[in-house]
């Protein structure tokens, strides 16, 4: 969480200095406002910016400012109103970055995200910016990523209906948005959920449809402690069942798509590994999705629903005459 922070003041900072050179002797309540934040805040963040600059940090070094708050102007920009200019390494870099995010939905807008891209290649190529053709048209945003990143940025709450993959069930919840967050390449909304009245994590590609209200959103104060715990989406949290498994060799790649802590590795090959579950029912569908290649060796409970499954489905196949199928 505190990452986090100092990752978005780092930013506002980095904005400010051309801020308000293009809006000299602005006053500190109409730059909080256009910054989106208090004007103590913005107080605070022009005192640390007062104090950094470029390597030497003597007179002429650091960056200057006259400030109060009826009005603040810069008086030496230290060189950081200055356009950056990209090594091609640097661009191609940042173009591969751009062109990887663009396709998590919400994490970005598409239309902005491709209108940099072109402004880069342009750069690149010494050209003028290009707008994309039909060949590199720029993704249509599902309506239900637009929604949400609007409630974010608007601070409304929203009614999602989201399918949840842990409980196989699809459920309406009210929802306070806290961020958007990428998470093992997986793209989450983070939210106060009034149903299950904590911070939950909300895969995009799981969210159905969402509706946003016109209602503000009201996280309770705690949510932005619950938020940086709930981060961690697989954390060792004893209250969660913890099944044990060994997986064969060949089926090594389930721990790639599945959150598993691998244990040790076996002679033949085989691993050994643990997964945090939500329910019995949907942890036995799922291991008997894998059929051999991965077995069950605790907890008991887990072996007694995976059994119960198998045993269930053979008695179908003898019903049927498929005996041989066994």
């Amino acid at each position: 969480m505190t990452t986090s922070r100092l990752s978005v003041r780092l930013s506002r900072l980095l904005n400010m200095i051309p801020y308000f050179i293009a809006n000299p002797g602005i006053s500190a309540a109409d730059a909080a406002a256009d910054l989106g934040v208090t004007t103590k805040q913005l107080m605070s963040d022009l005192n640390q910016l007062w104090m950094c600059g470029l390597p030497g940090y003597g007179p002429g070094d650091l960056i200057d400012l006259s400030f109060s708050e009826e009005s603040i102007e810069v008086t030496f920009s230290a060189g950081i109103d200055r356009p950056l200019r990209l090594t091609s390494t640097e661009a191609t870099a940042l173009l591969v970055a751009l062109r990887s995010i663009v396709e998590m939905p919400g994490m970005v807008d598409p239309t902005a995200a491709h209108a940099a891209i072109a402004k880069i290649e342009s750069a690149i190529s010494g050209g003028t910016p290009r707008l994309a053709d039909d060949s590199q048209a720029t993704p249509v945003e599902a309506p239900g990523v637009a929604t949400v990143r609007s409630a974010l940025a608007r601070q409304h709450a929203l009614r999602i209906i989201y399918y949840s993959a842990s409980r196989d069930v699809v459920s309406e919840r009210v929802v306070d948005p806290i961020r958007i967050v990428l998470v093992d390449d997986n793209s989450y909304l983070q939210g106060w959920c009034r149903e299950a009245e904590g911070v939950r994590l909300f895969r995009f590609d799981r969210i159905e449809a969402a509706t946003e209200l016109a209602e503000a959103a009201r996280p309770p104060s705690h949510a932005a402690t619950e938020a940086a715990a709930s981060l961690d989406l697989f954390q060792d949290d004893p209250a969660v069942p913890l099944a044990r498994l060994r997986i064969r060799g060949d089926y090594g790649w389930v721990l790639d798509q599945y959150p598993m802590h691998r244990l040790a590795v076996h002679p033949d090959g085989s691993l050994e590994a643990t997964m945090r579950f939500a329910t019995l029912d949907w942890m036995a569908r799922l291991l008997l999705g894998f059929g051999s290649g991965v077995t069950v060796l605790g907890p008991p409970e887990l072996i007694a629903a995976v059994r119960e499954r198998s045993n269930a489905a053979l008695a179908v196949y003898r019903d049927a005459g498929l005996e041989e199928l066994e």
